[in-house]
């Protein structure tokens, strides 16, 4: 019998799922969520912490960044220089951070989206308001934890004597759950902060009231109604729309220019100006003429109108639906509740977590100091006795052997002399004795000590002293004591960082949106008249002015004209192909009419086994007869035409082998219709229904061929058409062809078109 242990299993599910869990729960608590009380990721706390240690304070000197990196990777961040880099240099961009955390010297990157230059070349030191955030770590403030080997220590959150999660904002994404949450205005935080200590259950408006919205460091103008802010903030989720500040600018004679001077937080200048030339490349925005980066350390983007006669709100209102000088910026509040729950919470869960924090810090705080006072009373009170019995001290240290347990044995009550004034005076180191601390302070006092104003000096401090104590104790015993205390620290902070400094000026404006939102298309197109041309084989341009119809147009060999029609630049110009999608052309975005134009497949996705059907000009308000060579058709509204991208929009159903035979305008109370067997049938326009997409109805019953041509018009007017040598015929009397939808209709009249075409 084997005396090897027993193997044992475990299911292959369970081990998958419990070390899934580890990795998710490792994830969520020690890189992507922030703490909810100082509102930093890992990486960020170790940064500073390694930082503090260096002593890179804001008056003191900078360091290489490379050992700033590498201090917090050996010694609290196992991970990749690269990363912790890219961490600290994100807290010294001012375009990224509202408050930075990190003074930089060199090249961080700039709001372009270029790269910081290499930890080599770079410097860094603590910014005073980072210093804020970690007083009180030499004060027991908060707990410390061993760093990943267990050789030091680290603080598992930072003191933060301001709210800084929502100063600063936070982004990560961990396994399952993520966060975004924008930056704000250090001042009106701290007000709301205050209206919580003065009123607990201060109700969510009244914190918006206070905290409008947030302030990026970009500037820009939040334009969400107060309302969706106000259900963003009670719920932790939500957005917010954000549009680049610009001004018209006068350059006389009549002519303007747009200038933008804030843009959108987190958008890259150089993409944006990427994506405004391409929309003038594209002519998305025609009136667009041309974009200029004329930045230096501030933002001016300037834009060119093509004519001076738009007006700047309607061209900015095509710009920000088709660029990034809007953007929409996400709220979603997920954040660790006291470092282990994630949560996501409102703005005042989170203000009320950073309030609770500080209150733990100032009790921790407080005890520390209390811990300090006592000690150094206990030695203030050796010292006096020393003072009091100088001479039995100085006996004791010159002729004892061992002066220190001498000085202990002592009885102090029988030897000090009576006539001071400290008569009551007993040692706290026992009933007329000192304690091992007291005698090894008297120990080391100095000779120069030795002097009467020395004493005075060590009585006043032990009053002070005593009276800091009382203080203390006091203070840890009331609650509104230290809320009003924490008050205090908060108004210093606003004092020091709030709005009447350079930093904590709010720079994020709030407007409407007003009418921008809505602004026509053709607004943004001069008017002017064009000759559209398309050829057999679907190549299109539009000519200068409405030239004569009958002009002779050059086209490419073997190809011919199909439709020419006269239209205007703001006309939207409706392509109707063979598989029943309507395709939208713009009339100034048509290829100029010098050359052959271009394939209008370049222009719009339609398939190479689909034929255009129609070219027609789209009129708001209109109502159109559309039908399917199979006989089947209904009545479209040209509302529902338009289509929005190159893909068109699917009106009519056809299947394998049928195709649209025809559109045209619904001009009256009858339909006429005629068959490849030239048989035609009248019948009212009201039995046919409106529709905005399908297959249709069945207008004329067949039993070979289909649908060869349609018209609608007035019974009473009768219905004409062309003959041979331009005559025209009419035939008034239609009662022999009058009948019902879908049958099949009579031998069209004497004298009919051989092509079965009204015309």
């Amino acid at each position: 019998m084997s005396d090897e242990p027993a193997l044992t299993f475990e299911p292959l599910s369970r081990a998958i799922g419990e070390r899934y869990l580890t990795y998710a729960l490792s994830t969520i608590m020690n890189r992507a969520l922030p703490d909810a009380r100082d509102g930093l990721k890992p990486v960020h706390r170790r940064i500073l912490y390694a930082m503090r240690e260096l002593r890179l304070s804001p008056s003191g000197g900078f360091r290489k960044s490379a050992k700033i990196s590498g201090d917090v990777m050996g010694n609290y961040h196992p991970h990749g220089d690269a990363a912790i880099y890219d961490a600290m240099a994100r807290l010294a961009q001012d375009f990224a951070v509202r408050y930075p955390l990190v003074d930089g010297q060199g090249n961080f990157g700039n709001i372009d989206g270029d790269n910081p230059a290499a930890s080599r070349y770079t410097e860094a030191r603590l910014t005073a308001i980072a210093e804020t955030l970690m007083e009180g770590l030499a004060e027991n403030a908060v707990d410390f934890r061993p760093n990943y080997d267990g050789t030091l220590e680290e603080p598992g959150v930072m003191p933060a004597a301001f709210p800084n999660l929502l100063a600063n904002g936070a982004s990560g994404i961990a396994v399952g759950m993520a966060t975004n949450i924008p930056p704000h205005n250090l001042h009106e935080l701290v007000d709301a902060c205050q209206t919580m200590i003065k009123n607990p259950d201060v109700t969510d408006e009244a914190l918006v009231d206070l905290v409008p919205g947030p302030d990026f460091p970009t500037g820009g103008t939040i334009v969400e109604p107060k309302s969706a802010i106000l259900d963003a903030y009670r719920t932790g989720r939500g957005a917010f729309r954000i549009r680049a500040k610009w001004e018209k600018e006068d350059l006389g004679r009549g002519n303007w220019q747009i200038v933008v001077t804030e843009i959108p937080y987190q958008v890259q200048k150089s993409k944006l100006i990427e994506r405004l030339a391409e929309l003038i490349q594209t002519r998305k925005v025609p009136l667009l003429a041309d974009v200029r980066d004329e930045s230096a350390e501030d933002i001016r983007i300037v834009l060119e109108p093509r004519a001076r006669t738009v007006e700047p709100d309607m061209l900015m209102g095509m710009l920000f639906r088709n660029s990034d000088l809007e953007t929409r910026f996400s709220l979603n509040m997920n954040v660790l509740i006291d470092g282990r729950t994630p949560k996501v919470c409102s703005l005042k869960e989170v203000l009320r977590a950073f309030l609770d924090h500080r209150r733990d810090v100032l009790v921790r705080r407080s005890q520390h100091r209390l811990d300090k006072i006592d000690h150094q009373l206990e030695v203030l009170e050796g010292l006096i006795t020393a003072f009091l019995n100088l001479d039995r001290v100085i006996d004791i240290i010159r002729y004892d052997d061992n002066p220190k347990r001498a000085l202990m044995a002592e009885d102090w009550t029988l030897t000090r002399p009576k006539a001071t004034s400290e008569e009551d005076y007993v040692s706290p180191g026992g009933q007329g004795t000192l304690s091992e601390v007291q005698a090894e302070a008297i120990l080391n006092l100095r000779l120069r000590s030795l002097r009467r104003l020395e004493e005075l000096e060590l009585l006043a401090e032990r009053d002070a002293l005593q009276a800091e104590k009382a203080d203390l104790h006091a203070l840890l015993e009331s609650p509104a004591k230290q809320w009003k205390a924490i008050g205090k620290e908060l108004a210093t902070i606003q004092k020091s960082f709030g709005k009447a400094t350079a930093l904590g000026a709010r720079r994020s404006t709030f407007a409407e949106a007003g009418v921008v939102e809505d602004v026509p298309f053709e607004a943004m197109i001069e008017r002017e008249p064009i000759t559209v041309i398309c050829s057999k084989m679907g190549w299109i341009r539009a000519m200068k002015g409405h030239v004569p119809l009958d002009q002779d147009v050059k086209f490419k060999d073997g190809d011919g004209p199909r439709f020419i029609f006269h239209a205007e630049t703001t006309d939207k110009i409706l392509l109707v192909g063979s598989n029943g999608r309507f395709y939208t052309l713009i009339g100034a975005n048509l290829p100029g009419g010098r050359g052959m134009g271009e394939p209008v497949r370049l222009m719009v996705d339609l398939p190479n086994e689909a034929a255009i059907t129609d070219l027609i000009i789209w009129k708001p308000g209109m109502k159109w007869l559309i039908a399917s060579t199979a006989g089947d058709g209904f009545i479209l509204p040209s509302d529902e035409a338009v289509a929005q991208t190159r893909a068109g929009k699917a009106v009519l159903t056809v299947k394998d082998g049928v195709s649209t035979a025809l559109v045209k305008p619904l001009t009256g109370d009858h339909v006429a219709v005629v068959g490849d067997n030239r048989k035609m049938l009248v019948f009212p326009v009201s039995e046919l229904p409106e529709m905005g997409k399908g297959k249709g109805v069945r207008l004329q019953k067949y039993k070979d061929g289909g649908l060869s041509d349609a018209i609608s018009f007035n019974l009473a007017d009768g219905i004409s058409w062309q003959l041979e040598g331009g005559r025209t015929r009419r035939e008034p009397d239609l009662s022999e062809w009058l009948g019902s939808r879908a049958t099949a209709g009579r031998m069209a009249p004497r004298g009919f078109p051989r092509d079965n075409r009204f015309g």
